[in-house]
């Protein structure tokens, strides 16, 4: 990871092939990314990863970069297991430099504002420029805590009754997604949308295989596997 930030940079561009290439480009700049293709993923990464910065590009409807950013600067600031950091610093990538867009940009809360086509070059100075102003301001702990479960979002760490738990990525991001709210039911539909970014389709064993391993890593050697829960016909739950 870049010592220039303190967390991934987040992302969020509906255009896979020109996202990928952002983040490629960023990757091997020494920078951590998460990417986002709509605005429900880049919740469940922004939850999981608390990033240092996010890239706001195009969002299909129904919600578009300018009011997902208008989301994030309106969170509640006391809501810990809530995505999004208020004062995440974020660059909009507007479709053109028109005076009006500009201007909305900034209304809403944007720290930088980068019209198409832009270079990568530029993007990365601006990136750049917008982690150094904002260095120096404080981040909250992001703790999420249900029963002996404790998860720590920022350092990416979990345990049960004071034991660590070592999960893979997807595993973690799974577990986040239905520790924020523990006993609701979510669809294997929903889960394979917000946490792996499918926009349809999709293999539900995928999210069965995930939470199968997660079920069984949280229980530890020889320990009862509640956790996970599996809702027959439905999806999971955390409990």
């Amino acid at each position: 990871m870049s010592s220039e930030a303190a967390g991934p940079i987040l992302v969020v561009e509906s255009d896979r092939r020109l996202g990928e290439a952002i983040a490629a480009q960023l990757i091997a700049d020494g920078f951590s990314v998460e990417l986002a293709s709509t605005a429900e993923h880049a919740r469940v990464l922004a939850r999981a990863s608390a990033p240092a910065l996010a890239v706001l590009g195009s969002l299909e409807a129904p919600l578009g970069a300018l009011a997902l950013l208008r989301e994030i600067r309106q969170a509640d600031p006391g809501q810990l297991t809530g995505p999004w950091e208020r004062t995440l610093p974020a660059i909009l990538v507007g479709a053109d430099a028109h005076e009006l867009d500009v201007l909305r940009a900034f209304e809403a809360g944007a720290d930088d504002f980068l019209a198409r086509p832009a270079t990568y070059l530029e993007l990365r100075a601006r990136l750049r420029a917008v982690l150094r102003r904002s260095a120096s301001a404080p981040r909250r702990r992001r703790l999420i805590e249900v029963g002996a479960l404790t998860i720590d979002t920022r350092a990416h760490t979990v345990s049960v009754d004071g034991r660590e738990v070592h999960l893979r990525r997807m595993e973690f991001e799974l577990l986040v997604y239905l520790a924020r709210e523990p006993e609701q039911v979510c669809a294997k539909s929903e889960l394979l949308r917000a946490v792996w970014g499918y926009r349809s389709g999709g293999s539900t064993r995928t999210v069965d295989s995930h939470a199968s391993r997660l079920r069984r890593k949280l229980a530890g050697d020889g320990g009862v596997q509640r956790w996970v829960i599996s809702v027959w016909g439905v999806g999971y739950r955390l409990i």
